[in-house]
């Protein structure tokens, strides 16, 4: 697997639960057995439909997420001949009534944010991060085959989540995460083929290496 709004903008019970985020140990953990990524998203979804009590409910293969106020997504899982596409709760981001879904098509992986205020969804390439004034999330979606190897930051306004900007970087990096310093600074930590040392920086939003997404 690939490494894993404003104020008045939701109103009083909009919010819900929140469990403990998932750790790389509990991925670790929970997936050690697991038949393959689909079978790894289930075993993590187990877990956190317990955490997240009223959220979403397992119905074979059916995943129904609970809108606000009122209504029902519905995510069903389903086999091709290109292989099969599931979806499975990953986590739930309360700060702007969000839900977050892991995703596999086929032998490729990835995730979907769920705005339950609208029942919008967007595919994601990596696990977003949300920013500590709700603006932004970030995303590392780096791997040797397949990814798109930049950080993203996605705005997030009352109707909308949107692609804004992408940093590439001139060497290549793995075992990238990034978290929130600050509203306005990230810190990333990465590796560099050949070298088992973390690399630890800080990135503001305001560093010239940013450029719009396209």
């Amino acid at each position: 697997m690939r490494r894993l709004l404003s104020s008045g903008l939701f109103a009083a019970g909009a919010c819900i639960a929140h469990a403990a985020p998932l750790t790389p140990a509990d991925i670790a953990t929970l997936c050690a057995n697991a038949e393959d990524q689909a079978h790894c998203g289930r075993l993590i979804e187990e877990r956190q439909i317990k955490g997240l009590p009223g959220l979403a409910v397992r119905d074979g293969d059916d995943l129904r997420v609970s809108l606000y106020p009122s209504g029902t997504a519905v995510f069903r899982d389903v086999v091709r001949i290109s292989g099969a596409q599931t979806y499975a709760l990953w986590d739930a981001l309360s700060p702007i009534n969000g839900v977050v879904l892991f995703t596999t098509d086929g032998d490729r992986s990835g995730f979907l944010l769920l705005t339950r205020h609208n029942g919008r969804q967007y595919r994601l390439p990596a696990e977003p991060v949300l920013s500590p004034d709700r603006q932004y999330l970030v995303t590392a979606d780096f791997c040797a085959d397949g990814c798109d190897n930049e950080l993203a930051l996605w705005h997030i306004t009352r109707d909308d989540v949107r692609k804004e900007r992408v940093l590439r970087p001139g060497v290549a990096w793995t075992d990238v995460t990034a978290e929130w310093r600050t509203p306005e600074r990230l810190v990333i930590e990465h590796r560099q083929p050949g070298d088992d040392t973390s690399i630890r920086i800080e990135v503001a939003l305001a560093d010239a290496r940013w450029r719009p997404a396209r």
